[in-house]
């Protein structure tokens, strides 16, 4: 063989590895996946072979239905257990069974000021953003105003909505809505003895609403308001039972949740919506946190990331027709909410509880002793 077919063969050769590998390329690039995907996919198995995710969340038929409906038609492979009770409740239980070593729950849904004042004071949380696999769900631009983290530290208690609040609610056979257009006229000696409260002095709605009131009204508002003997409870559903049935008149700190089922027989209870001095701004209970040392953390993964969702979030923005609150995804449409419930900026945050809701429960201990 001459050089020169030599080198034409030697040419040939070096063009067909040339193009064998440039066709490896791009058939690898064509079937390569993201590393997200990757990731999900691999924790998605991992899930399944976990069995389950126990989530602790508010106390809600509703939300409890469509939640364990939605997962499981989502998910069939992963069992949602979900513990619902008031958030004090559920924090409290967590925190107790933390300490003793036991490890139940993955993850919590609920209010700040519990959460604030229990697992995360006592460092018994893990940073929401790793378990944050969906690119959808980590791009801060999906979000009304970005992330937004009701903790310092911003990594732990996780907001997903934003909304005025509407924890004053009446019978509408009592009261005329125009007898209360300020917070003044729960003083009045005509409803003494006919306003319902949920306790302030434990962190929820009713603590909530009465740090609202301690920072717009003062300490002497709140001891007038304590001496009009008010019906102080923390069984939610027979203090909004109290109101619609016609025992009390109005009720303090009961939230939509409570009222849903008695709203949807049609008792003649609504909201109180025209306050002069305005509602307050809240993530209610729209926060989740992560628990440190989770029983099942890849099912953990995937409900966070199913809730955090566009499906999970229409779910739960759209669970309540006309009061419900807001998602703070940008792709979920307002839907029913009425545009006092419409989203904006929250004021839940750690400064608020240690700088306002603290002092204030002090004060409540005080005056309901």
């Amino acid at each position: 063989m001459s050089f020169e077919e030599i080198g034409t063969v030697r040419g040939r050769t070096i063009a067909s590895t040339i193009l064998f590998l440039l066709l490896s390329a791009l058939s690898l690039s064509q079937t390569a996946k993201p590393n997200w995907q990757v990731e999900w996919e691999k924790t998605l198995e991992a899930a399944k072979r976990e069995g389950k995710v126990v989530v602790s969340v508010p106390t809600s038929a509703e939300l409890r239905k469509e939640l364990e409906a939605g997962f499981q038609k989502k998910f069939p492979g992963i069992a949602l257990e979900l513990s619902v009770a008031r958030g004090a409740s559920n924090i409290n239980r967590i925190v107790e069974e933390q300490k003793a070593g036991v490890r139940n729950y993955d993850l919590h849904i609920g209010g700040t000021t519990s959460i604030i004042t229990g697992p995360l004071a006592q460092n018994l949380l893990e940073p929401i953003m790793p378990l944050m696999i969906l690119p959808d769900i980590r791009e801060a631009k999906n979000w009304w105003g970005g992330h937004i983290w009701a903790d310092n530290a911003k990594k732990y208690i996780y907001s997903f909505t934003a909304y005025v609040t509407e924890t004053a609610w009446y019978n509408t056979n009592l009261v005329k809505p125009e007898e209360i257009t300020s917070y003044d006229h729960f003083l009045d000696p005509k409803w003494k003895g006919k306003i319902a409260i949920l306790d302030p002095r434990t962190p929820g709605s009713g603590e909530s609403t009465w740090g609202f009131l301690w920072k717009i009204k003062g300490e002497q508002y709140l001891n007038k308001l304590a001496a009009q003997e008010m019906i102080v409870g923390r069984n939610l559903r027979q203090l909004a039972e109290m109101v619609a049935r016609g025992r009390a008149s109005l009720s303090i700190g009961i939230s939509y949740y409570t009222y849903l089922p008695f709203v949807k027989a049609g008792l003649p209870i609504k909201p109180l919506s025209v306050i002069k001095e305005g509602f307050y701004a809240a993530s209610g209970s729209g926060n989740v946190t992560a628990l440190k040392n989770a029983p099942h953390p890849n099912a953990a993964k995937v409900f966070l990331n199913w809730l955090l969702s566009k499906e999970g979030q229409t779910l739960t923005h759209t669970l309540i027709p006309n009061i419900d609150r807001s998602s703070l995804r940008n792709d979920i449409p307002f839907g029913e909410v009425v545009p006092d419930q419409r989203r904006g900026p929250s004021v839940e945050s750690e400064d608020v509880v240690n700088e306002v809701r603290k002092p204030a429960m002090a004060l409540a201990e005080k005056l309901f002793q």
